[in-house]
């Protein structure tokens, strides 16, 4: 039994013979990749080892924002929150998503310039993002019974149900002809000439021209099958559900304490920003190096990690069989467990910050591998190395929120069509080529 809340999505056994665009996993990345080649007519395949949504997509916090997104983010950010507004209407059924603004609070000074940066940049981008004077702050902010030094509401992000959207979307999918597999793993490429011709399943080859990877955790050891290197570490991130109850409490608030995100069942999301075990694996180590600056920036939050992670496999430096079982087949779905001393911090820190919450049973806890690029931006990109393969993911704890616009910019760049943004901030290639550049706030 899964230990995050997730909705079912009944989908065939049965693989297509073809697919003009085979997308591997059914993650919010995925997904969203295929709603919007089927929206254009392709004949579009999702396989899902597992259950659709059941790794990191439905292990979040929910939030999709454009508040304090890295520049080459924010374009994209916008756009996903358009496109989060139509799905419901689009696909005839809601996935729990609302423009219920975001709260930051802060009594930390330099905390709050650097937020007042970004509002003067978002600015410049015609985004809307207001900063709060103490006394605004702490009006806001009330619930915690404490005086604030200021803080940040951004009025246009809001949050969607991370137990129903990517389940949703598979089903407009289906909807609109497409094909998704769930329990089937996909092992490998086929080539001919050169370049991709079909995809490796534990149920048989599916012909294809147009593979899009979007493995999120695995995308890196599956890459690695093929000779492709993409530089990819996991963290293990802990969260906290409460049942309904504690009263009436801002819909999703973060301070350096504790963020706080209200459910689609009435009950609330708990979480630390940034806290997280890295779990030494083999791909951890091999990648060390490209992640020193990253983990160094973040070491007061970040902890050595149990071998939970080894042995899944989805950080494996092995090369499999393609006629035999993979990690994949071994692990259907990354279900990973919190460490009990991360649970008792969390739900610590939110009872001191919200005295509300103090009587309100846990419903659940659960931990998701959060996959990330040294420069914490998400890989969208052909692989030169192999016409026809493409990768979405890398996407650093952010894929939730973008994941409508990554689907969208997915599509017109398999399709050949003029990309919403600008691809070359998104290549593979720029970890070999120097290119990656940590984010500017």
């Amino acid at each position: 039994m899964l230990s995050v809340p997730l909705i079912g999505v009944d989908t065939p056994n049965r693989l297509p013979e073809t697919a003009d665009v085979v997308v591997i996993g059914g993650g919010i990345i995925g997904v969203c990749t295929a709603y919007h080649l089927a929206r254009r007519g392709i004949s579009v395949c999702v396989l899902e080892k597992g259950l659709v949504g059941a790794e990191q997509s439905s292990r979040n916090w929910g939030w999709c924002r454009q508040q304090n997104r890295d520049a080459r983010e924010l374009p994209m950010a916008v756009r996903s929150l358009a496109l989060w507004d139509a799905l419901a209407e689009d696909i005839g059924e809601s996935v729990g998503f609302r423009r219920c603004g975001l709260l930051y609070l802060s009594n930390d000074e330099e905390e709050l310039d650097r937020w007042a940066r970004w509002r003067d940049f978002a600015v410049t981008r015609d985004v809307e993002t207001f900063m709060l004077d103490s006394a605004a702050a702490t009006a806001r902010g009330s619930a915690t019974g404490r005086t604030w030094k200021g803080g940040v509401f951004s009025p246009h992000d809001g949050i969607a149900d991370t137990a129903r959207a990517a389940p949703v979307i598979a089903r407009g999918v289906m909807k609109l002809g497409g094909h998704v597999v769930q329990g089937c793993a996909a092992r490998g490429l086929e080539r001919t000439a050169g370049r991709v011709s079909g995809v490796i399943t534990e149920k048989g080859v599916i012909r294809t021209s147009t593979v899009v990877l979007a493995g999120g955790a695995w995308a890196s050891s599956f890459c690695l099958q093929h000779g492709i290197d993409m530089p990819q570490a996991t963290v293990r991130v802990p969260i906290v559900r409460l049942e309904p109850g504690g009263g009436a409490l801002p819909p999703a608030m973060h301070t350096s304490m504790i963020s706080l995100t209200e459910r689609g069942d009435g009950g609330r999301t708990l979480a630390i920003s940034g806290y997280a075990a890295v779990d030494p694996t083999p791909q951890a180590l091999h990648y060390a190096r490209h992640f020193i600056p990253m983990f160094v920036k973040n070491r007061r939050v970040l902890s050595l990690g149990s071998l939970q992670g080894w042995r899944a496999g989805h950080e494996s430096r092995r090369l499999w069989r393609m006629d035999a079982p993979t990690p994949m087949e071994h692990t259907r779905i990354l279900d990973p467990k919190p460490d009990g001393r991360a649970v008792a911090t969390i739900l610590e820190r939110a009872r001191r910050l919200l005295p509300p919450l103090a009587d309100v049973p846990v419903g659940s806890t659960w931990a998701g591998y959060v996959d990330s690029t040294p420069d914490g931006i998400p890989v969208m990109s052909a692989v030169d190395a192999l016409p026809g393969f493409y990768v979405a993911a890398g996407f650093s704890g952010h894929g939730f929120g973008l994941g409508t616009g990554a689907g969208a910019f997915m599509a017109e760049l398999v399709t050949g069509s003029r990309t919403s943004e600008d691809p070359m901030q998104f290549r593979l290639d720029r970890f070999a080529a120097g290119r990656a550049r940590p984010g500017d706030f």
